[in-house]
């Protein structure tokens, strides 16, 4: 059979904590030679058959016609598979899901590595024809805005499932890795003046030790993360509202609007008005 959209398999070349974005993408299912990561919540969704995943040291088969979620940071790997149907793969920024504002029970469980599977069966004809959706919805011009509405609807009708009644959480849940813990302090607080020396002060670490151990992994500093995360939001907000982009600058932490300019172009080669232009629904 086949199908209009490129099938996609596992990269075993690709390296650690390589971005995604926001994506959704059909898959084929694979045995995976090594465990992915990646600083997105990601969403799979299997029309027929099986997969079973290996998350660090838990097996978690996950089964047909369920809606299936999990934090990408967390090292996850395919080590088996039922039937050879392709399935879905949809992935969200993490500081994207985090402007969500979930109720933090729900965050507290995702970041200790909860595989959230949908449960209610009545759910499964909707979640197939939502997420054939989002597959062509994608290559649209204002698709990214019906993605992210829709993506944010359906998972706050998952988050309802999870107890909300719970104390907000500290800064960090146990069970984290330093790399874990420095990768959603980042996310809950790019937005604030921040530097090396109060992300290594948060996280208990020397700022040098903090830097040192975030570069082996990420392959970029701690400040060149905190400006891509901002640049990532400024991205989406260019996007999605008609703030203009002096707001939008100083809501994503600048505090000059050449240091935003610059850094906009250096990260995704448009200035700021050009790529509202070029993408903004704003512009159809």
């Amino acid at each position: 059979m086949s199908y209009p959209e490129k099938l996609n398999t596992f990269n075993q070349n690709r390296e650690n904590f390589t971005p995604y974005g926001l994506t959704c993408e059909l898959w084929t299912p694979s045995l995976m030679p090594k465990p992915d990561r990646h600083n997105e919540i990601e969403l799979n969704y299997f029309p027929s058959g099986n997969i079973t995943y290996l998350f660090q040291d838990r097996k978690v088969i996950v089964p047909s016609k369920r809606l299936v979620l999990f934090w990408g940071l967390i090292p996850h790997q395919i080590i088996g598979y039922e039937g050879d149907k392709p399935y879905y793969v949809c992935t969200i920024p993490l500081t994207q899901f985090l402007l969500w504002k979930f109720p933090p029970s729900f965050i507290d469980e995702i970041f200790k590595g909860k595989v959230f599977i949908e449960t209610r069966s009545h759910f499964s004809i909707h979640d197939e024809f939502m997420i054939k959706n989002w597959l062509s919805d994608i290559k649209e011009s204002n698709g990214v805005e019906l993605i992210s509405l829709e993506m944010h609807a359906r998972l706050l009708r998952m988050s309802n499932n999870v107890s909300s009644h719970e104390k907000k959480s500290s800064s960090f849940i146990p069970g984290l890795s330093l790399i874990e813990r420095i990768v959603v302090y980042i996310s809950q607080n790019y937005s604030q003046p921040l530097n090396v020396s109060e992300i290594g002060k948060a996280v208990g670490l020397h700022p040098d030790y903090a830097n040192s151990i975030f570069k082996k992994a990420f392959g970029c500093t701690l400040y060149e993360y905190v400006i891509q995360e901002r640049i990532a939001h400024a991205q989406r907000k260019l996007v999605l509202s008609d703030l203009s982009i002096t707001e939008i600058a100083f809501d994503c932490g600048f505090n000059s609007i050449s240091r935003f300019n610059a850094a906009f172009l250096k990260l995704t080669a448009y200035r700021p008005v050009e790529y509202r232009k070029r993408y903004s629904k704003l512009n159809i």
